[in-house]
């Protein structure tokens, strides 16, 4: 289940799952009450659960539901970089941790992780046979997944602000020359970072066609 206050941004999150072998989205939940109410109608394995909603914290819901006994595992999908909050989130049993803005790659290395530990541990008796078994089935899950290079010449911080500048321009989208000069970089550049988002899924591109001349490309956020 995804639970994400942004309509857009749940979408992408429910996408990316979508594309991942052996994992499929039961619910989408825009709050914590809509997650309530999911959670009583669909069992699930997993919850994809960001931390900001706008009826309380993230960790308010999971606290709620380790005291009702449920012990469905939950990827914590956040901005927040708050090692007190990461600790506690920690100790209410988030088995990852991962921070927005990511990439498809990112979140599949993740839930590639994630059905290895479910995998590993479900034996037929249900029993490790020694520690280095016990260990080997938490190493999966708590080593940190390789990150997959960007192509050479981007950086993360100016691709997320592209992704930022995407998302804050909403159906308009962006050409590449707006983009530019937003960012305060060159046309070129801001267009391989662009492109970069249209070969991930996370942009879509379509050309306008305007009055006289060649149409321009725009980029808008998927969702």
């Amino acid at each position: 289940m995804v639970v994400e206050d942004d309509p857009v941004t749940a979408d992408a999150h429910a996408l990316y799952v979508s594309r991942v072998p052996g994992f499929a989205v039961a619910a989408v939940a825009h709050s914590r009450a809509e997650a309530v109410r999911a959670l009583e109608r669909t069992p699930v394995d997993l919850i994809l659960l960001d931390l900001y909603l706008p009826d309380g914290h993230g960790l308010e819901l999971l606290r709620s539901l380790r005291t009702a006994g449920r012990t469905t595992d939950v990827f914590a999908v956040t901005s927040a970089r708050d090692l007190t909050v990461i600790r506690e989130g920690v100790s209410l049993g988030v088995v990852q941790h991962v921070l927005k803005p990511f990439t498809f790659p990112t979140l599949r290395e993740r839930l590639r992780q994630y059905a290895e530990f479910r995998s590993t541990t479900a034996r037929a008796d249900g029993e490790a046979a020694s520690q280095a078994e016990v260990d080997a089935a938490l190493s999966g899950l708590r080593a940190v997944p390789h990150s997959p290079a960007l192509p050479k010449g981007l950086s993360a911080a100016t691709l997320e602000s592209v992704t930022r500048a995407l998302r804050e321009a909403g159906e308009d989208g962006l050409s590449a020359s707006t983009a530019a000069r937003t960012l305060g970089v060159n046309r070129i550049t801001a267009r391989r970072y662009l492109e970069h988002l249209v070969q991930e899924g996370r942009v879509l591109r379509s050309p306008q066609y305007g009055q006289v001349g060649r149409p321009e490309l725009y980029y808008r956020w998927r969702g």
